[in-house]
């Protein structure tokens, strides 16, 4: 006699997996044959061959009873066959953020408050600042804050070995500048390549150092926009991720620029966040590939 746990759905993973290698052909077809094989139901799939460099990307979300150990031995011989560089992960889970932080709030109270809304699909379980003005904010939100002085090389080297202290005590995924205003050493950048994200301001590389946004008034800028890209050790010059641009005229004052320019940051740097955590942002070189 059949039971009623008999005629039960299996329960469902919603795996997302990415892969990138050289481009050539059958690959899509080796790939969702490894998919049936896990006995998945893809539910989202897009891909891009790059004529520039010749590789292949791909990024699937599938459905399937399949647990972890066995949907990787599904498709392992696809992606040894191919030479493939992959990654397998549970859609939606939210990824182990650590963010560092200066005096500004705008970047730091939007990316707090869209985790807390479930808008954003990240852990944050640290903020770490070299000032210690954004303490009640963060303390709002119920996130622990700790701030060290950056006032000197040794303090920059002692506040640097924090956050990779940090990245390890937390399992940390990804490190987010939420305006931390601090140049980082290339050994530290050369640590957390491909996982530390930066924000700032459309005008660079002209309006460079104190006051951009009143030098941009000074000189009639027209769009103000920002850019969120990948920490490398040239700075502001990492594989760019996202970038927003809103148009302006003479009658905005610098105080209403400066606004402008707050709110395409926070949404800049949000949206670059939340498609890193979703799997969505592949290395391509100099540039990134963006399954949106």
């Amino acid at each position: 006699m059949t039971s009623a746990a008999d005629l039960a759905p299996a329960h469902l993973h919603h795996w997302v997996l990415t892969l990138v290698c050289v481009d050539g052909p059958g690959i899509v077809h080796a790939v969702s044959g490894a998919i049936v094989a896990a006995r998945g139901n893809i539910t989202e799939s897009q891909q891009f061959a790059s004529l520039d460099t010749g590789r292949f990307f791909m990024r699937l979300q599938v459905e399937s009873p399949a647990d972890r150990a066995e949907f990787e031995r599904a498709i392992l011989p696809v992606t040894e066959r191919y030479g493939m560089e992959w990654h397998l992960d549970e859609v939606a889970r939210p990824l182990r953020t650590l963010v560092l932080a200066s005096t500004a709030g705008h970047c730091v109270n939007d990316l707090l408050f869209r985790q807390r809304a479930g808008q954003l699909p990240v852990d944050i379980p640290l903020v770490l600042s070299n000032h210690g003005t954004l303490r009640d904010l963060v303390d709002f939100y119920g996130v622990p804050f700790e701030s060290l002085a950056v006032t000197n090389a040794d303090e920059k080297a002692a506040f640097e070995r924090r956050v990779l202290e940090a990245v390890e005590e937390h399992d940390i995924e990804l490190v987010v500048l939420a305006r931390y205003m601090q140049i980082l050493s290339p050994e530290f950048c050369e640590a957390l390549a491909g996982r530390c994200i930066n924000i700032h301001h459309s005008f660079l590389p002209g309006f460079k150092g104190a006051n951009p946004y009143r030098q941009a008034h000074a000189r009639g800028v027209k769009l103000i926009g920002a850019t969120a890209h990948f920490v490398t050790s040239d700075l502001d010059e990492g594989p760019i991720i996202e970038q927003n641009v809103v148009r302006v005229d003479h009658s905005r004052s610098v105080a209403e620029l400066v606004a402008i320019g707050q709110d395409e940051e926070s949404r800049t740097l949000s949206q670059a966040v939340k498609w890193f955590a979703e799997r969505r942002v592949l290395a391509d070189g100099d540039r990134t590939i963006i399954f949106r």
